[in-house]
């Protein structure tokens, strides 16, 4: 199955390396697309399960969806995803 995920935070190539990488080395998870204009994040999954950890691994790396909430916390760990991509 295909599932894209709008999220918020994303700004740069460190946030779609981070992505890419943390989502890619999921269980289930296969051919991860991160579009950066977008904030688009694009993967096949098996289970209805896999997308809902995909999307929790978003929220805990700061990428909260556009329908959740963006806190100050949310905001916090995307920066430090974003350098962490940027490595």
């Amino acid at each position: 199955m295909n599932m894209t995920i709008t999220v918020q935070n994303l700004k740069c190539g460190g946030c779609v390396n981070t992505i890419t990488t943390k989502i890619s080395e999921m269980e289930n998870i296969r051919e991860v697309q991160v579009d950066k204009e977008t904030s688009a994040i694009s993967f096949e999954y098996n289970g209805p399960e896999d997308a809902i950890k995909v999307k929790e691994k978003l929220r805990k790396l700061g990428y909260p969806a556009v329908d959740e909430k963006n806190s100050l916390v949310s905001k916090a760990n995307s920066m430090i995803s974003c350098a962490t991509g940027k490595f």
